[in-house]
């Protein structure tokens, strides 16, 4: 199974879960981290592209795709990134809408776009490349679903996508729909995301918040469809002064990828493409190591693990960026769980907590952990596989982040 993924902060803090860091790099230092949004452009929605689809070395020519993706905040125009990061080849977009979700795979009526790219109606993506949307006159709800469709006319290699969506999205064979406002023929359904893996809006946000993870930002252990993980309730939280998006792969690691997988390149790998190209970006949440941790080869040298940690920093730093770093969740139950990993997992999380190199703290260790157990999770936040929340533990770690500090 691959898609895995103590001191109380409530104490310290004030039952504030958010700590500034230490004096090493107090915020005080950072007084213009905050970029602004160029022309007024904020991500509303993101999914990081973390592998092909395997056996799909044509592509899906012929497939229109429907993608189902929920904003967090709104504006009066709209543009879409279009990803070919794990092609091999040259891509064909060959139509591609957007439209506010109704039922299912059904649009709103008189909300369906035609979208274009340098005023053409299609385009090719290279191996490896993205493509950016012209914008869209579209009035874009916060907190909405929204229908990303693509048509793809041609054999073109294998496909990007994101496994772990949890939201059901919609597709058919039968040619180009991409400008159906029926769902009617969206007759199959797909639990990933394929090709989309942005939306921007703009004449809404000041800019936007990235979380960078693995499954406990994918939201693995969350109810599909409902949209409650983590980076869900701090963007309701947040009633759409921030665009929050999701930069969280299931079973992601910082320091290796794990070949044949759905895990994505490794955070430092992809730290580019997931957080430093995303325009607007103000605060970047970093959540990530427990993988590291308990997937084979397991790194139980703390320090390989706060090296990588200071150079997310220094690189989000260099634009711009300031960078909260949250504690690794407690994971004792789960089927790897040894005191060996234990002890690195508490060695990180002091790192986090007094290293001086992150601007803030979110202590989830502390939100979610057993007090009759601090190294469980409490039960009412466990998904039930004791490494994952569930939807209530979710929500405590949004919770958990002190607004007045992102």
């Amino acid at each position: 199974m691959r898609r895995f993924l103590a001191v109380s902060a409530a104490i310290l803090a004030g039952c504030g879960l958010l700590t500034t860091a230490g004096s090493a790099n107090p915020e005080s230092a950072l007084p213009n981290l905050a970029q602004h949004a160029v022309g007024g452009w904020v991500g509303t929605w993101a999914a990081a592209p973390a592998a092909a689809v395997p056996n799909t070395p044509d592509g899906y020519p012929g497939f229109s795709i429907r993608n189902v993706v929920h904003t967090s905040v709104g504006g009066g125009r709209t543009r879409v990134h279009l990803s070919n990061a794990f092609g091999a080849s040259p891509l064909t977009f060959g139509h591609v809408t957007i439209a506010v979700q109704g039922a299912g795979p059904d649009a709103v009526p008189g909300t369906l776009r035609e979208l274009t790219f340098g005023g053409a109606a299609g385009v090719v993506v290279p191996a490896g490349a993205e493509a950016l949307s012209d914008p869209a006159e579209l009035r874009v709800p916060a907190d909405a679903n929204l229908l990303v469709t693509t048509y793809v006319p041609a054999k073109s290699g294998p496909v990007t996508y994101h496994p772990a969506a949890a939201q059901t999205s919609y597709f058919t064979r039968d040619g180009d729909f991409a400008a159906s406002e029926s769902g009617a023929p969206y007759t199959e359904q797909t639990s990933v995301w394929h090709y989309v893996s942005g939306v921007d809006v703009q004449g809404g946000a000041e800019a936007s918040i990235v979380a960078l993870g693995d499954s406990i930002t994918d939201g693995v252990g969350s109810r599909a469809g409902a949209n409650h993980r983590w980076p869900d309730y701090l963007a309701d939280r947040l009633h759409g002064r921030f665009g929050v998006l999701n930069a969280g792969i299931s079973a992601n690691r910082l320091l290796l990828d794990v070949p044949g997988s759905g895990a994505g390149q490794n955070a430092l790998s992809r730290f580019d493409r997931d957080v430093l190209s995303v325009g607007g970006v103000r605060t970047l949440i970093v959540l990530e190591g427990i993988n590291d941790i308990q997937q084979t080869p397991h790194q139980t040298d703390p320090t390989a693990i706060t090296s990588a940690y200071r150079q997310l920093v220094a690189q989000a730093h260099a634009r711009g960026i300031r960078v909260v770093g949250a504690t690794l969740t407690p994971f004792k139950g789960w089927h790897v769980y040894d005191e060996t990993l234990e002890a690195t997992r508490q060695a990180v999380n002091a790192f986090i907590r007094t290293g001086g190199v992150f601007d803030a703290v979110a202590d989830f260790d502390a939100a979610l952990r057993d007090p009759a157990d601090p190294l469980t999770l409490l039960p009412a936040y466990d998904s039930g596989d004791h490494l994952h929340p569930g939807d209530a533990g979710y929500e405590r770690m949004a919770a958990a982040v002190r607004l007045d500090r992102l």
